[in-house]
């Protein structure tokens, strides 16, 4: 029998094939979708993911603006810190300086209190001898002006204003606030109304307020305030003698004063050229002053001026003072300066006028 003959291209062979390749075709096309959709899923995640991390991006630049801002205030703060510590520690640096200039010279103290009581009976004895001729009946009637106070009395005991050419000069220098170097410091960081209306310095306005009641008409007259230098209260008058007449001027002088903040240090040689350059020379001289000067002819260099120094500064400003003239002193001692009564003391007796300590004055004032 013979055998068939093998087609390779038969039918079932075709077949066979075909159907191997279908199956690879279908295992191909289920591998991709498979991949297909995991690609998808990991896209979302990382577009998610990148989501995320953009907004982490966002809230950090947000942070850093505010940080930056923070920063920026925190410098400014630190600026204005360290400016508020330096003036701190300037404020500091004149107070120790202050103070130790008040604990100084303490034998000279001991000696000043020595010297106090034993010229205080001579002093009392001179004023029961002056009280008498304060006030005379002529001098009442021809008065400008009037100053009324408690009781309507005479304030400043012994004290005539005699003279033809009258020179007052009033220390208006930032001691003038108070009588003690604590609350001294603590006023003259107060604004100016406050300053104005510090007691002491209240007492002085009504001191010279006082005064100009006691200048007769026909009087010439002339009203400077001094610290570091000296200026006269009336401006434009400077160097010249004023008359009284109807005593408008003196209501301006001491309205002016009232508006006066004192400040500075004081030089007593700047009130010392002011009787030194006026032509004709005053013949009767006012001086309100609180203690010895803290500074000389120019200002000091350097914070801060001892008891012996205030002396020598005072020496050399009195050595300025025109011969012949009475220089009738008006003292609001304060503390920390026990040399300043004997010194002015001593200026009044020798020029032979008057020397007075601790006044209090009324706040009235009639005119």
């Amino acid at each position: 029998m013979t055998r068939k003959k093998l087609n390779v291209f038969s039918l079932s062979f075709l077949d066979a094939m075909t159907c191997g390749f279908g199956a690879v075709i279908l295992f191909f096309m289920v591998i991709n979708a498979n991949v297909s959709e995991r690609s998808e899923l990991e896209l979302d995640d990382l577009g998610s993911e990148v989501n995320r991390m953009e907004l982490r991006v966002l809230s950090g630049k947000k942070n850093l603006v505010q940080l930056k801002d923070e920063l920026a205030k925190l410098i400014e703060d630190m600026a204005v810190l360290a400016g508020m510590r330096d003036e701190v520690m300037e404020e500091i640096f004149s107070t120790e300086n202050e103070l130790n200039s008040v604990t100084e010279d303490t034998n000279a103290r001991k000696e000043a209190i020595e010297r106090l009581r034993s010229e205080l009976d001579d002093l009392r004895e001179e004023n029961e001898r002056l009280s008498a001729a304060s006030v005379t009946p002529e001098d009442a009637g021809n008065r400008i002006r009037s100053f009324t106070g408690d009781g309507n009395r005479q304030y400043l005991t012994g004290l005539r204003m005699g003279g033809q050419r009258v020179l007052i000069l009033v220390d208006a220098s930032t001691s003038m606030l108070d009588r003690t170097i604590v609350n001294i410091i603590r006023r003259r960081n107060m604004p100016v109304e406050q300053k104005l209306q510090a007691p002491k310095w209240q007492q002085v306005v009504n001191t010279v307020d006082w005064l100009t009641t006691q200048i007769p008409p026909g009087i010439q007259f002339q009203i400077y305030a001094f610290n570091e230098e000296a200026w006269p209260l009336l401006d434009g008058t400077g160097g010249r003698w004023l008359t009284v007449e109807d005593g408008a001027q003196l209501d301006a002088a001491v309205q002016v004063l009232k508006d006066t903040s004192p400040g500075g240090p004081t030089s007593l040689h700047a009130a010392m050229n002011v009787a030194r350059t006026l032509d004709p020379k005053p013949d009767n001289l006012y001086l309100l002053v609180d203690g010895l000067p803290t500074m000389g002819e120019v200002i000091p260099t350097q914070a801060g001026v001892t008891g012996r120094e205030r002396v020598n500064h005072f020496e050399r400003a009195v050595r300025r003072l025109p011969l012949n003239i009475p220089v009738n002193v008006i003292l609001y001692a304060m503390e920390g300066d026990p040399l300043a009564a004997p010194a002015y003391w001593q200026l009044s007796l020798t020029t032979g006028a008057v020397s007075y300590t601790h006044l209090t004055l009324p706040t009235n004032r009639e005119v």
